[in-house]
């Protein structure tokens, strides 16, 4: 137990990398996202295209938080802390673009802006999609990970790069299929997707900033956590 309280981060309430709920929770997360991709392979004009299924933000998404899970998995195994790291970094990338994914959801606007016409989500698959991941992430972040501590700037960058380098994978699997993946893009000019995609990185910005926030109210701020807190008011009963 001393070893794992050196090894955890006090901010950090349960004991990750390991073997013991660490492990079960990741690799519940990993059975379901894998579960998730069997309800996307079925007959539709994407599954013979260009990019297949990988155009949409959402399936990236969820591979995405597949290797995040994998990487946790593989750390829990292992009690590597290198595959520990990796795994948070991927996780502080993905949880911000839950967030953005959960954006036509939540905000009012019309279905068919960003959705073909043809396409119809099993609720199943609606869940395993955006629901699950999200929730499995946050868990993850609230319970098994150290605080982020990514600052706003570099935050700024990562997501750019997400989001920018979507924009590019879009606009190069348009020049094979000659469609967008999502009907809005169709009504945008270059110069509007542009803002939309630079709108979208400033999202995942501020949505870093405020899981880090959420963090803090759960877990506390600074370098004593509850685990610090509870050792010493041990320490100060014995005595």
């Amino acid at each position: 137990m001393a070893d794992n309280i050196i090894r955890r981060h006090p901010l950090q309430r349960i004991s990750s990398p390991s073997r013991g709920v660490s492990s079960i929770f990741h690799a519940a997360g990993v059975s379901c996202f894998a579960a998730a991709f069997n309800l996307i392979d079925w007959p539709n004009p994407v599954n013979d295209s260009y990019g297949w299924h990988f155009q949409y933000l959402t399936i990236i998404g969820l591979g995405l938080a597949t290797l995040t899970f994998v990487f946790g998995s593989l750390a829990d195994i292992t009690t590597s802390r290198r595959l520990f790291v990796i795994k948070n970094a991927l996780s502080s990338g993905r949880l911000p673009l839950s967030l953005l994914e959960a954006g036509p959801e939540a905000i009012p606007i019309d279905p068919q802006l960003v959705m073909p016409s043809w396409v119809v989500i099993d609720p199943w698959a609606d869940i395993g999609f955006h629901l699950a991941p999200a929730l499995f992430l946050l868990l993850d972040l609230l319970f098994f990970s150290p605080p982020w501590s990514i600052p706003p700037l570099s935050a700024l960058g990562v997501s750019g790069v997400l989001a920018f380098g979507y924009w590019w994978w879009v606009e190069h699997c348009f020049t094979h299929n000659g469609w967008y993946p999502y009907p809005l893009f169709e009504l945008l000019s270059p110069a509007w997707r542009g803002v939309l995609f630079v709108g979208s990185a400033l999202f995942m910005t501020g949505s870093t900033v405020c899981l880090k926030w959420v963090y803090g109210r759960v877990n506390g701020w600074g370098v004593e956590g509850p685990i610090v807190v509870r050792k010493r008011e041990e320490v100060e009963k014995a005595r």
